[in-house]
């Protein structure tokens, strides 16, 4: 799930895989991913149903599918923030982007940008994983998900973050809050979020 510590629990995970164990995409690009339809996705965020076809019932079944989630209030403004790292813009007028960049089919069709559901349903629109963890407690959430699959504790590295200010400062504007909940609709339903600041 992008902008959700990915990189961090995948290197966290890296060290436990085996000679026929494959992830997606390194930091910065490596694609590592043995089947062609999937790595010409061009990304390492692969959605549930981009990667099912091609895992057997019986392997399915003994998996252990699980993703991190977040309040998708914050995630939407830590999206915004990485992708204009280097827009001063972005730094003078944020709220601003927001708003308009939301109002751009082409921009929420990015996969950055997507609701979270849209990777984690199956095609009947139900949550297809066997964990979620919450990014507001993914180092306790992570280590219990470890213990559980037998490894040891790990702390997460910071990896590919993104600077902003806290993110309810952005929704006092309320129309800005209204776009962003509008569109990630299914994710406060699905996920258990509010759209109240808190």
């Amino acid at each position: 799930m992008p902008k959700t510590a990915t990189h961090a629990v995948r290197e966290v995970l890296r060290p436990h895989l085996g000679e026929e164990d494959w992830e997606q995409q390194l930091l910065y690009g490596k694609m590592l991913s043995p089947i062609a339809e999937i790595a010409a996705l061009g990304h390492g965020h692969i959605s549930l149903q981009d990667i099912r076809p091609f895992v057997a019932d019986e392997q399915w079944q003994a998996m252990h599918k699980f993703a991190v989630v977040r309040n998708p209030l914050d995630r939407f403004v830590s999206i915004c923030a990485f992708l204009n790292r280097d827009n001063p813009e972005f730094a003078r007028y944020p709220i601003q982007w927001m708003k308009a960049a939301l109002r751009r089919p082409r921009f929420r069709q990015r996969v950055l940008v997507r609701p979270q559901c849209a990777q984690l349903c199956d095609a009947e629109g139900s949550l297809a994983m066997d964990t979620l963890l919450r990014y507001e407690r993914l180092d306790e959430e992570m280590n219990k998900l470890l213990q559980q699959l037998g490894l040891r504790e790990a702390r997460l590295p910071q990896k590919n973050t993104s600077e902003h200010a806290c993110y309810q400062e952005y929704y006092q504007d309320q129309e800005l809050l209204r776009l962003v909940s509008e569109f990630y609709r299914q994710d406060f339903a699905l996920l258990g979020y509010s759209t109240t600041l808190e």
